[in-house]
């Protein structure tokens, strides 16, 4: 299917799609050598890996969300969770008039809890709704692509988010990534305090075992897993409203 970018509405018609994959990321700090729309890059490319393999429809991205915890770095921006939530709200009204009742949200930025709530929230409204990649779908991507960084290590612009770009925007990402490594596993009072509490470079992770092939890997771990989500989500569902 066509790319946001260029779909018309004849490309969406003919399509047919049942299923609309929103990418939100985030426009925040990524320490010296990712951009700021880092998140938003990423989820990008998990939707554009997923559109080529299901019949769904691309959305154009959520570019600014919640980065909070970042503020201490010039040229990150934010909004409100609860302006968050609207967009998002407001989004899936607009595509359930148009016949689109199955939303799912790519989401790019671990900060933007809010987007559970709204899926959560979203039962009985008359859109499903699916939160994508869940941690177990990471964790088979990782673990697909052979990350050696934890999950809970790889916390930002670390070995995760440096493969992807190194294999999907190689030309985004700027020398010295391979001498950024910084660890910082203890981060319990991290909402309170902020990033810069826990890092002076904003990175925390190992970018420096990052490759474009693994990035290459992780996409299609993530594509492989985006499986069962399509499948629930054009399951038929009865009179009652459950799933058959």
């Amino acid at each position: 299917m066509s790319g946001p970018l260029d779909t018309t509405t004849d490309d969406v018609r003919d399509g047919r799609a049942t299923v609309a994959v929103l990418p939100i990321g985030s426009f925040e700090q990524h320490g010296p050598f990712l951009p700021l729309m880092t998140d938003t890059v990423v989820a990008c490319a998990i939707a554009e890996a997923i559109a080529a393999a299901y019949p769904v429809q691309c959305l154009p991205p959520v570019t600014i969300s919640c980065s909070h915890e970042h503020a201490d770095w010039p040229g990150t921006v934010s909004i409100s969770a609860a302006t968050l939530y609207a967009v998002i709200r407001d989004i899936a009204e607009s595509l359930r008039r148009s016949g689109i009742r199955d939303l799912v949200l790519i989401n790019g930025h671990g900060g933007n809890y809010v987007l559970r709530n709204v899926v959560q929230e979203s039962a009985g409204t008359g859109t499903r709704m699916a939160l994508f990649p869940g941690s177990a779908d990471w964790g088979a991507a990782r673990e697909r692509a052979g990350v050696r960084t934890s999950s809970h290590s790889d916390m930002h612009a670390g070995e995760v988010e440096a493969s992807i770009l190194l294999h999907d925007h190689p030309e985004l990402v700027r020398p010295g990534y391979e001498t950024s490594d910084f660890l910082a596993d203890d981060r319990r009072h991290l909402l309170t305090l902020g990033m810069n509490a826990y890092t002076e470079s904003g990175v925390v992770g190992r970018p420096s075992m990052a490759s474009a092939e693994k990035g290459k890997l992780l996409l299609a771990g993530l594509v492989e897993s985006f499986g069962d989500y399509f499948s629930l989500l054009t399951a038929p569902v009865d009179a009652l409203g459950e799933t058959r």
